[in-house]
């Protein structure tokens, strides 16, 4: 069973590498404490896109290997992304930060397309 996200934008996040919480590194608030309700306004889009931007910095030459393998797989597992040439100390962080970097890239999308975005996340 997973835990998704659903509204203006919508996807699931990933088990057991990206908390429900995520939407608040992009400066979403969370509105209620059983499902976390997030509410972004197009006037913090520069702030989405600053944060998408460190992200994509921090991941570095590892990013664009990470978006080939995903669009070449629609699963994986630590040992699909170790022969992918992954290393196996940072498979955790690097999920994380692909994890996170995708939800914001919705963030933004939405956000260019619409005045706002709102999404529920369950917990």
């Amino acid at each position: 069973m997973g835990r998704y996200y659903h509204g203006d934008i919508e996807g699931k996040f990933w088990f057991g590498i990206q908390h429900s919480d995520a939407g608040e590194r992009f400066g979403c608030e969370a509105q209620e404490p059983s499902v976390i309700n997030y509410y972004i306004h197009r006037d913090k889009l520069p702030e989405v896109k600053e944060e998408i931007a460190s992200i994509e910095m921090v991941m570095g030459d590892w990013l664009p290997k990470l978006n080939k393998f995903f669009e070449e797989n629609d699963s994986y597992n630590d040992d699909m992304l170790i022969a992918a040439g992954f290393p196996k100390d940072k498979l955790g962080h690097l999920l994380s930060e692909y994890a996170d970097l995708c939800l914001g890239w919705k963030i933004a999308k939405c956000l260019e397309e619409q005045e706002s975005c709102y999404f529920e996340a369950e917990l």
